[in-house]
């Protein structure tokens, strides 16, 4: 007697389809971004190429609040950051410091939406973001 009669399929075969059909698709473990690609996005939306000069002042500089992007993340950050005010540990936000860094578009709209508020006390246009991306795509080791 199996032990889950009300499965129609035994359980065996169940969790081995499902472990078939996760490991089949296409982007299942990976990433589904990259910097760059982040960065041609947004500059699409803003008609015009981020500009990396733009993107470090936006980065270092306060806009009249307490903090600036630097405040956590480090100048430049190419390090460990460190949040302002939890003391939560972040990895490094300069791509090539950090593999991960802008490849997981959820993630990077979330994040770009909380910090700009807090950095800008508004959301962040698309043209900022793509300065930003492009000065922290030119940090290299």
């Amino acid at each position: 007697m199996t032990p889950f009669p009300h499965l129609a399929v035994p359980p065996r075969r169940w969790i081995g389809a499902v472990l078939t059909l996760t490991l089949a698709l296409p982007g299942a473990w990976a990433a589904d971004t990259s910097a760059t690609e982040q960065l041609a996005r947004w500059s699409a939306q803003a008609g015009q190429p981020g500009q990396p000069e733009r993107g470090r002042q936006l980065f270092t500089q306060r806009h009249g609040g307490e903090w600036s992007c630097a405040s956590c993340h480090g100048n430049p950050p190419t390090a460990q950051g460190r949040h302002a005010s939890t003391g939560k540990p972040m990895e490094p936000l300069a791509p090539a410091f950090n593999p991960k860094a802008f490849t997981d578009s959820a993630k990077v709209d979330k994040w770009f939406r909380r910090n700009c508020k807090d950095v800008l006390q508004r959301e962040c246009s698309a043209a900022e973001k793509a300065d930003v991306l492009a000065w922290l795509t030119r940090l290299s080791r």
